[in-house]
């Protein structure tokens, strides 16, 4: 049974959760211990709060997922888990999540309270709104970083790392959409009634779209944010990012996977390399100068 409650809240999920991380890494404060324990703090509540809400969201899917290839799987759907406890252990979460959200900062408190409200609407209605299902990805995605600005004292977080935050989102949110369609074909609004509103040539234009303001945003932000070197190196940066983005395209468009992103990062080998390098590079960057005064 537990082993059934831990695979609906998807762990593999969790991984999103990253972004909370964004403010205390890019502000330079990874160094701060308070502000990394309240932020890993931070990252595990968004986690519980992020399983709870696959769990609804599975209660309500149950006979939908019944219907599909995969997801007929899951232990809801399989009826390997009782809806029943799954609402009870879904409850728990929420209330165990929120309360010490509030404890840890009232506006961490506030924004878990409004990323919940907004994924349950998305579970119950947007999510069938072509457009609005991916803006709203994305913006849970901005709340996370808002989340981990929250619970730090910022001293020169750039609001660039938002608006690249979002097209980020964007872009695989549409990803996602596009290897949906791909892989289910005629059948892709039998499984998920919001694809009756794509089409792979609109898909194709807007991931274009996004694509290409991605990367020109955050060049921007190698270059313009307040709190970077002077010497511009953020910028070398740049090519992990514009690889990473080709590679997601190759990804979606020839291998036709991407239906499942969390998947990809968590075995894409090349996808993994560039971001552990791309994580690296910044680290190096940002801490460099601490790194050898500790020696």
């Amino acid at each position: 049974m537990l082993k059934a409650i831990i695979k609906s809240m998807r762990p593999k999920q969790w991984v999103k959760n990253v972004f909370v991380l964004a403010a205390l890494v890019f502000d330079r404060q990874l160094t701060n211990g308070q502000a990394l324990i309240k932020t890993l703090l931070g990252v595990l509540l968004f986690s519980m709060l992020s399983g709870s809400i696959y769990l609804i969201n599975d209660v309500f899917d149950k006979k939908a997922d019944q219907n599909h290839p995969k997801k007929k799987d899951r232990p809801i759907a399989s009826g390997k888990l009782p809806v029943s406890i799954a609402i009870i252990t879904a409850l728990i979460l929420i209330i165990f999540s929120l309360y010490f959200a509030f404890r840890l900062t009232t506006a961490f408190g506030i924004i878990s309270t409004i990323y919940f409200l907004m994924n349950l609407a998305y579970s119950f209605k947007l999510k069938h709104i072509p457009l609005i299902d991916v803006m709203v990805i994305a913006t849970g995605f901005v709340l996370r970083v808002a989340a981990g600005v929250s619970l730090i004292q910022v001293e020169r977080f750039s609001p660039w790392l938002y608006v690249v935050t979002t097209l980020l989102a964007l872009f695989i949110g549409f990803g996602k959409r596009r290897a949906e369609i791909a892989c289910l074909n005629e059948n892709a609004t039998s499984h998920r009634k919001v694809l009756d509103g794509y089409s792979l040539e609109f898909l194709d234009q807007l991931i274009t779209i996004v694509s290409s303001t991605t990367l020109m945003a955050y060049s921007l932000y190698t270059f313009s944010a307040p709190n970077l070197p002077q010497n511009n190196s953020m910028m070398l940066t740049i090519p992990f990012v514009l690889y990473g983005l080709f590679r997601y395209l190759f990804l979606v468009k020839v291998q036709q996977s991407g239906g499942a992103p969390e998947d990809l990062v968590l075995s894409d080998r090349p996808l993994q390399i560039c971001i552990v390098l791309w994580g690296i590079a910044v680290l190096i960057i940002f801490y460099w100068s601490t790194f050898i005064s500790l020696f």
